[in-house]
């Protein structure tokens, strides 16, 4: 399972990097202008900064929804560096740029996917991510994680090399669980990744070791 982390902080990207098990980035708009990073030209050079901090996958997304627009901002995106991954959103036009870009050889991750039959689309049209957002379902009391299952099935029925990208990824066990069923990347926040260091048994187990340590050094 491929480790992305989700958000445009380049703190929190550096900290996931130093792990060595981060893959890559996805990041939006809103985690831009999160960060205070506003205006085309500063937008573009963050992409940049953060496709030299990790060795992965950056997803980028367009903001145009006409298809003619899609295109011209995703060959722009792509143009920036070989890591960019152009992520366009689940509407019709969305699904013919992905088709555009996947004849062309641009990688995309199709976004905003909330149904079986969405991710079915994308894969047709030759997407090389699908992004489920499980949260947002989760938030509507719809399982997120039984979307999950059914477009792994779809996909290994017909053998599609579009990956599955668990997205809107909350807590550790999103990721535990979106591990157990075979999604191929899993994106959150740094909190959620970090959680998977920690159990209070280890923290138990370490206090022991210092303290017997420092007693049989007394």
């Amino acid at each position: 399972m491929k480790f992305f982390i989700d958000t445009a902080n380049l703190n929190d990207i550096k900290e996931a990097q130093s792990l060595g098990i981060l893959d890559g980035v996805t990041t939006n708009p809103s985690l831009m202008a999160k960060e205070g990073i506003t205006g085309k030209n500063n937008i573009l050079k963050h992409y940049v900064a953060i496709c030299t901090i990790v060795e992965g996958d950056v997803s980028a997304e367009v903001n145009a929804l006409d298809l003619e627009g899609m295109i011209k901002e995703g060959e722009e995106l792509a143009d920036l560096h070989e890591q960019i991954v152009v992520k366009l959103p689940m509407t019709k036009a969305g699904v013919q740029a992905c088709k555009y870009f996947s004849e062309k050889g641009i990688r995309t991750n199709v976004t905003l996917v909330f149904s079986a039959g969405q991710a079915l689309m994308a894969a047709k049209a030759g997407a090389t991510y699908v992004s489920p957002f499980i949260g947002r379902l989760d938030d509507v009391s719809t399982d997120g994680l039984a979307l999950i299952e059914e477009i792994r099935q779809i996909f290994d029925n017909y053998g599609f090399e579009t990956e599955i990208l668990a997205a809107s990824v909350r807590h550790t066990m999103h990721i535990i669980n979106c591990a157990k069923i075979g999604a191929d990347v899993m994106t959150g926040p740094l909190s959620a990744i970090l959680g998977l260091l920690k159990h209070p048994l280890t923290d138990i187990g370490i206090a022991q070791f210092v303290a017997d340590f420092e007693k049989g050094n007394k």
